[in-house]
């Protein structure tokens, strides 16, 4: 088994303990849920973890792997949080059992984050840089804007749009309001759980990992390294970029999906979809290491539960946020501390290398 995993290669190694860390999470946190050794505080932060998770793992793939840099993430969650959230309250009472309305949301909200990034990415991805990033963030905030000034409603007659208020609907008495304006959806049903976060987890893991090891990831590196060189070998710029571009959109939007379906009423206000939201987001993916996918799964998760484990320090708690932030990002990217740890990483290999010869 040892000489097995030695011929393995290095990414192959990697990847595998990749996903070993997370199901192994998953075991010991199941363990604990069921034996009832967890708050209700903790259980509660599951989902939210499962959810910034595949955030940050899909904002890598733009970020890390293709080289740009994007903030309207929280836009494509938006998305498809909203268009699952509505397909699920209207089809509440025609679909009867959960799973199925559940997996059926999901692939919608997937889909529908995704063709909004192929119609965001066609013109947005010509541009690079700080105009990249300007463009994308403006996106993210017209949809929460739009959605906020969105009234749609449902009767016997079929569904009434508006952009004014309820009243201007013009529906029957019998009829239902799926989105009021800046209320939002209320009553989505709770499908959402920790199990299937991780299902998710893992299946995200699986398409970016093999997106990064086929031919189209390494033409998607080849672009961020060197872009006219890339293009100078025949490597389809465009077609690469949107597909990197539209693939993450579609799994900022499952995310979406499993973050609507763990709240009972769904709002497009700037803390759940706003400017902080995609900051954040791209906090876990700077601060994990851009292009590393393990560390943006760590750092998405202790900067999720940190915040709350910290709560009965009261006024101290964000400081001490603060300050753990400042401190790992230092020891990730200060010069210094990268010398230090390649220094002591490698006195530790020759320690080892010492000791089997002897």
């Amino acid at each position: 088994m040892i000489v097995m995993w030695k011929k393995m290669k290095k990414t192959t190694r990697s990847n595998i303990i990749t996903f070993g860390m997370v199901i192994l999470a998953y075991a010991v946190i199941q363990a604990m849920v069921m034996t009832g050794n967890i708050s209700s505080l903790f259980e509660g932060l599951l989902v939210p973890v499962c959810t910034y998770v595949i955030l940050a793992i899909s904002l890598n793939l733009v970020v890390g792997i293709l080289g740009e840099l994007s903030l309207g993430h929280a836009g494509f969650m938006c998305v498809g949080a909203f268009a699952s959230a509505f397909f699920s309250k209207s089809m509440q009472g025609v679909i009867a059992s959960d799973g199925l309305r559940f997996f059926l949301a999901l692939l919608i909200g997937a889909a529908v984050a995704g063709i909004f990034g192929i119609l965001i990415g066609i013109p947005v991805l010509r541009l690079k840089g700080d105009y990249l990033a300007i463009v994308t963030l403006a996106f993210g905030e017209i949809i929460k804007n739009v959605i906020n000034v969105l009234f749609i409603g449902k009767d016997s007659n079929g569904f009434h749009f508006s952009t004014k208020d309820v009243i201007s609907l013009n529906m029957e008495p019998d009829g239902v309001v799926l989105i009021n304006g800046p209320q939002g959806i209320t009553g989505t049903p709770k499908d959402s759980t920790f199990t299937i976060g991780v299902i998710l987890i893992l299946i995200t893991l699986i398409i970016v990992i093999n997106l990064v090891n086929s031919r189209s990831g390494r033409a998607i590196m080849a672009i961020r390294d060197n872009r006219i060189a890339a293009e100078s070998i025949g490597i389809n710029i465009t077609k690469y970029k949107l597909m990197a571009f539209a693939i993450s959109a579609a799994m900022a939007g499952c995310a979406g999906v499993l973050y609507a379906h763990n709240l009972s009423s769904l709002t497009a206000t700037p803390k759940n979809f706003g400017y902080n939201m995609s900051i954040m987001i791209l906090v876990f993916v700077v601060l994990g290491g851009i292009g590393n996918i393990r560390g943006s799964i760590i750092a998405a998760v202790i900067l999720t539960l940190l915040p709350e484990l910290l709560r009965g320090l009261s006024d101290y708690r964000m400081l001490i946020y603060a300050i753990v932030l400042i401190i790992m990002m230092l020891f990730n990217w200060a010069p210094k501390a990268i010398e230090w740890r390649e220094k002591y990483l490698g006195r530790l290999k020759h320690r080892k290398k010492a000791a089997k010869e002897a």
